[in-house]
């Protein structure tokens, strides 16, 4: 207790049982005189300041006990008022919180050690996905090897052979004995090897855009404002002889007036890519089928764009797989197991959206794009 002054004038029981001091020996400062010194200063100051304001006062501080240790108390003081609101003194507690800075010692070394085991956790997670990613990379590039070794083989071979005929056709015009039969194969060799050449090597220079697409060049710089039917209607109009070559019927339906601020490039690429997907794989054996597209708003920010067939499905370990970059189930057939993994690449990334992928063995394959009207600024874009 002390008065309306700040002098203290009685100390409880528990005081003394705690600092040692024998009742009747206790001077107005003594809570001073066990009082930590790092914490004096502050105490002194607040002390004051409660005293000037009429305010309560609550801090921790530390107070030394009989033994010379030092334990943690809270400290309140308020003031004691009369039915005119006057001070006319002031009460104070001190209360030990020495297992309550314990527990909270306890639960801030739990944390850090919980922290330390999500970290070390993390650490191993990404390592463990680095491994994966090097192996992916093996069978990637197994893969790679094997596509552009089949049409690059194939141009050496026809090279060669014609560099040989090249050779003999030169060495009898040179003593000339060339006949005109013999300089007619010849011609309808080179022709024929030309033609070759051209398929082989074109095919390998797509396989090589193909490839380097998948490392993502981020750099899309022809964003601009398009109406989305109408260039659904000018891709689907590309798509015609490939669906000639197949017995696939296209139905598209677009909400009109849906103005975009996007890439009509990558767009165009997505539903290129998932078209050419369906025709390869979900109608195998060339089975006839239907494709079906359908394009609304989704809300005032968002189109959805929903892709699917009618075509055989895939199984549950085939869909875990189907975005991954080369995997492909028809590899002995040319595919090259790119085109949906650029689709999500193309989705995610440069058109800014998401898409969900949903299909069962027997009952075709849907895929739902959302995508946002105004497409995010790439980096480098002008």
């Amino acid at each position: 207790m002390a008065d309306a002054g700040g002098k203290i004038f009685w100390f409880n029981s528990h005081w003394h049982e705690y600092t040692g001091i024998a009742i009747g020996e206790t001077h107005s400062h003594d809570w001073q005189a066990i009082l930590a010194p790092a914490s004096l200063h502050e105490a002194r100051e607040r002390w004051t300041q409660a005293l000037e304001a009429g305010t309560p006062l609550e801090m921790e501080l530390s107070l030394r006990a009989k033994d010379g240790l030092y334990c943690p108390f809270l400290t309140r003081t308020v003031p004691l008022r009369n039915s005119a609101a006057t001070i006319y003194g002031w009460i104070g507690t001190h209360i030990d919180i020495s297992e309550r800075k314990r527990s909270e010692q306890e639960i801030r070394s739990a944390r850090d050690a919980a922290e330390a085991a999500l970290r070390n956790l993390r650490e191993t997670q990404d390592s463990l996905i680095e491994a994966e990613k090097l192996a992916a990379l093996g069978r990637l590039v197994a893969g790679v090897a094997h596509e552009i070794n089949t049409p690059v083989g194939t141009s050496l071979t026809v090279a060669s052979s014609l560099e040989r005929k090249t050779a003999m056709v030169a060495e009898q015009l040179a003593r000339g004995n060339l006949k005109r039969s013999t300089l007619n194969d010849f011609l309808e060799v080179s022709r024929e090897a030309s033609s070759q050449l051209v398929a082989n090597l074109n095919r390998a220079a797509n396989l090589i855009q193909s490839f380097k697409q998948v490392a993502a060049d981020q750099s899309y710089s022809n964003q601009r404002i398009f109406d989305l039917g109408d260039l659904t209607a000018q891709l689907v109009t590309s798509l015609l002889p490939a669906l000639r070559k197949q017995d696939l019927a296209l139905h598209v339906e677009c909400e009109p007036d849906l103005t975009m601020n996007s890439y009509p490039g990558p767009y165009g690429q997505v539903l290129t890519n998932l078209f050419l997907n369906s025709a390869a794989h979900a109608f195998p054996g060339g089975q006839g089928g239907n494709v079906d597209i359908r394009i609304r708003a989704a809300g005032d920010q968002h189109v959805e764009i929903f892709f699917s067939d009618d075509g055989c499905g895939m199984s549950l370990e085939v869909k875990r797989k189907a975005f991954d970059p080369f995997f492909t189930t028809r590899r002995d057939q040319g595919s090259t197991g790119l085109g949906l993994h650029i689709v999500h690449t193309l989705v995610t990334n440069c058109l800014g959206g998401s898409l969900r992928l949903d299909s069962e063995v027997g009952k075709g394959t849907s895929i739902q794009l959302i995508l946002p009207r105004v497409a995010p600024t790439q980096a480098g874009a002008g």
